[in-house]
């Protein structure tokens, strides 16, 4: 139970880096983190028993294939252009650290039982820390070293807004998850009403991703739990059931005849569409969807020169001219999870994790979770414009669904032939 709470504050409060720990060059999920390994390592060395799973080989043969990977694009790196050695020290130590945490989870003993226990205790504790940075932000109390606001989009206790957005987006689909398949009533409110608090944090951020995550998530778990509604009525099917499939069949003919009334309100549709996004569809959005087009060119141009091999871990975009950028970092990230790996480890390690997240959606898909696929799809839609590979409750709700998807211990033929 401890170790379980001890790996979902870890996990839940990654992204407070403005929560800094004195004399010390990390914060207080990377400590809980740590402290989750120790034990856990420590309990192995004890005479504590380890599951080999499907999912732990599949995540062990990944975090390989990667560290293969960007181990070339760091020898690349190293004989065809400049590295700095801040940025790359930080990535190598953050995979590092999410190889433990995801392979000792994976093999644990009723690794599922563990994971589930700590996405309740995610949910609680993201909760209660919203609750917090809510009154920081409102100005309700106040804590030193700590400005909740990004000029006017909040960020709470992380570095950027944009953090903390993608722990709301894959916040939300986890509660649903767990708020779906318990059979506790209590358990069903408290993972439901946490929805509303997750949501609004989501929204004061002004990220556009997640508003745009947010609505295709939805859309893609609303869809999926009518097909199960539909497919478990078998042969003894509901006149009710029948209408609402009569109703879905005859959807289609019935929006073609209304699309010449559509398109006569598609102006006021548009502009409640950029009503949502951040400053209205305005200048603001139109520099940001400049600045990562820029980006990702950049990004494609600097894998194809290493022969897309990449260059190793870390940055290795230019300061974007395009816009009054002089307080942006050198060198810049392409914010865009694939891209990005592409300049690390070149088309290998995006070919894995291509892989990965193929593998954590078939096993969701069998174990026929609707809300652990809207989980998934969370990630990928996320992935798209941000740089999310870094982020432990990424590899949480990866490992959450491999796990639940995958047999508990490989067959009896296979051991038995030493494979």
């Amino acid at each position: 139970m401890i170790r379980d709470a001890l790996l979902a504050c870890g996990v839940a409060m990654s992204y407070a880096a403005q929560l800094t720990i004195p004399k010390l060059p990390f914060g207080y999920g990377e400590l809980f983190l740590m402290l989750w390994i120790m034990l856990s390592i420590g309990r192995i060395l004890a005479g504590a028993q380890l599951e080999a799973t499907p999912a732990l080989a599949r995540l062990a043969g990944f975090w390989l294939i990667l560290t293969f990977a960007l181990g070339i694009g760091t020898v690349v790196g190293f004989l065809t252009t400049v590295l700095y050695l801040d940025p790359l020290l930080h990535d190598t130590i953050a995979y590092v650290l999410l190889v433990c945490v995801t392979c000792l989870a994976a093999a644990e003993p009723d690794a599922g039982a563990h994971l589930r226990r700590s996405a309740w205790w995610i949910v609680i504790v993201a909760n209660a820390c919203f609750v917090i940075q809510v009154g920081l932000g409102w100005g309700w109390i106040h804590q030193s070293g700590v400005d909740p606001w990004y000029w006017d989009r909040f960020r709470g206790w992380s570095e950027n807004p944009n953090q903390l957005a993608l722990y709301c987006a894959l916040f939300g689909p986890l509660a649903l998850h767990l708020a779906t398949t318990t059979s506790s009533s209590w358990g069903r409110l408290l993972g439901l009403s946490s929805l509303v608090l997750t949501f609004y944090v989501g929204r004061l951020t002004k990220s556009d991703t997640y508003l745009y995550t947010s609505v295709l998530t939805c859309l893609i778990f609303v869809a999926l739990r009518v097909r199960t509604w539909l497919a478990t009525g078998g042969a003894k099917a509901s006149l009710f059931r029948q209408i609402v499939l009569l109703l879905m069949v005859g959807s289609l003919p019935l929006a073609m005849s209304l699309a010449p009334y559509a398109l006569t309100e598609a102006g006021s549709v548009e502009n409640f569409a950029k009503s949502l996004t951040k400053d209205r569809g305005g200048e603001a959005t139109e520099e940001t969807a400049a600045l990562r087009l820029f980006l990702w060119g950049e990004a494609l141009d600097k894998g194809g020169e290493s022969g897309s091999l990449g260059l190793g871990p870390g940055p290795h975009l230019e300061r974007p001219p395009i816009v009054d950028k002089q307080f942006l970092p050198r060198p810049f990230e392409a914010h865009s999870t694939v891209l990005d790996l592409y300049t690390q480890g070149g088309l290998i390690a995006v070919l894995a994790l291509m892989w990965i997240v193929g593998s954590a959606t078939l096993s969701a898909w069998r174990a026929k979770s609707d809300a652990l696929l809207a989980v998934v799809a969370s990630i990928i839609v996320f992935s798209i414009p941000h740089l999310i590979i870094r982020h432990p409750i990424v590899w949480f709700a990866l490992t959450m669904c491999l796990v639940a998807g995958t047999p508990r211990a490989f067959p009896a033929t296979v051991r038995h032939r030493g494979y």
